[in-house]
């Protein structure tokens, strides 16, 4: 069985966009007739210019091979170039390609992915999520209200949910880490606060920020928050200083997470030696895929560190997200986004029942991917899947941020 075509679609979710301007899906066929489906995490370039870069991958590194040489790949495309280093758009591409190649697999052999990679730890995987506008929420004001994030979070808890995650202390930027303005500090108390008191100890809360911090800024804003008791303390200082991230993870109560912008162990390595996060938030489709998310994993345990698998993408991705963590002993949990779309492109194949997923015993990732659906749904915009602002934040006045989801406006 070897490697033979591959598709590429870039599709766009209908408004309000929650996981991304888009999701890059691939297919991937073998001479013998199996498609297997990826997904590749957002990359710093453009769809177009990174539909260039995964065929490119597929066709130097991939193609012709059979899909069980799945370290022989890997090896080939994170040494290309005369490199041996993470690079986040080629391994971006290749963890889409790496992911479809286990559902492949799977399909081929009859058997779930987490089958593959060690066998059935959970059967099912506690899921978190962001908090998003309940249908009688305005918008953008639900960002910037303490009150309507405590009602949602009331909400998903009434659902099932035990954990969930909101960002309030501004955006990110391109200018680096910074210390937080005294508005942003005092919202970031706020809704910490007012969702506390509506959820009381049946969930907990995940303090989500995107490395926006300096190290004396995470600190204060830790300090700050801490009386709340945050399960975690997300990414507070850029993911290039590693040192930094250690010395707020030392100067506060919180766990810190981290991963969501890390490619493969050669990243996740040093913030384990260093003490710098205790939670793992590996995104599959950058982080090196399935089989490179395991051996995080396992690095992880060594550590006692848990994993808990980030989601800002589409289905396929989460589907991965699913088998690697019901296969690892140390997940904590997993990121979920529950939309109409999400649901119908994978045709409602794993869903949040009590707070928890269901692992599928389906073979290979356990969904089929509604291909016309995809299609019918093409991205026309020039955005990237997520955007930094530009502007310095304002140290006089909040710095209102949308969650990461900004109201769709026809791009």
């Amino acid at each position: 069985m070897k490697l033979t075509d591959l598709d590429i679609i870039v599709t766009a979710a209908p408004a309000p966009g929650w996981g991304g301007r888009y999701w890059i899906l691939v297919k991937v066929t073998t001479d013998t007739g199996i498609t297997g489906w990826g997904e590749c995490y957002a990359s710093a370039v453009g769809p177009d210019a990174m539909r260039a870069v995964i065929a490119d991958v597929f066709s130097r590194h991939m193609a012709g091979e059979t899909p069980e040489n799945i370290e022989l790949m890997f090896r080939r495309a994170y040494s290309a170039g005369f490199t041996q280093r993470p690079d986040p758009t080629v391994m971006g591409a290749f963890s889409g390609l790496e992911i479809a190649c286990w559902d492949i697999l799977g399909k081929d052999r009859g058997r779930p992915v987490h089958a593959l990679i060690g066998g059935k730890v959970n059967d099912r995987i506690r899921a978190y999520t962001y908090l998003y506008p309940l249908p009688h929420h305005d918008l953008p004001g639900f960002w910037g209200s303490p009150e309507m994030a405590a009602e949602s979070a009331a909400a998903l808890v009434a659902r099932g949910y035990t954990a969930v995650k909101f960002d309030p202390a501004g955006p990110y930027t391109i200018r680096g880490g910074h210390q937080p303005s005294l508005a942003d500090i005092e919202a970031s108390v706020a809704f910490c606060a007012a969702i506390r008191a509506a959820v009381g100890t049946r969930a907990d809360l995940l303090f989500g920020t995107h490395g926006q911090f300096s190290r004396g800024g995470a600190i204060r804003l830790a300090r700050a928050i801490e009386p709340h008791d945050p399960l975690w303390f997300e990414e507070p200082v850029p993911p290039d200083n590693v040192a930094d991230m250690a010395a707020v993870a030392g100067a506060t109560r919180i766990p810190v997470a981290t991963g969501e912008r890390l490619s493969t162990k050669a990243e996740f390595a040093p913030v384990l030696r260093s003490g710098a996060a205790t939670i793992l938030q590996p995104a599959l489709g950058r982080a090196g895929g399935i089989w490179e998310g395991k051996k995080i994993a396992t690095l992880a345990e060594v550590y006692n560190a848990q994993i808990a698998p980030h989601l800002y993408a589409g289905p396929v991705e989460w589907a991965a997200n699913i088998q690697l963590a019901a296969a690892c002993a140390n997940t904590l949990m997993a990121e979920t986004i529950e939309t109409p779309f999400h649901d119908a492109l994978i045709g409602g194949a794993l869903r949040v029942e009590d707070g928890y997923v269901r692992v599928p015993d389906a073979p290979g990732l356990g969904i089929e991917v509604d291909e016309a659906l995809a299609r019918a749904h093409p991205y026309t915009g020039d955005g990237l899947h997520l955007q930094m602002q530009e502007a310095p934040i304002s140290y006089h006045g909040a710095n209102p941020f949308a969650g990461g989801a900004p109201v769709k406006s026809g791009e």
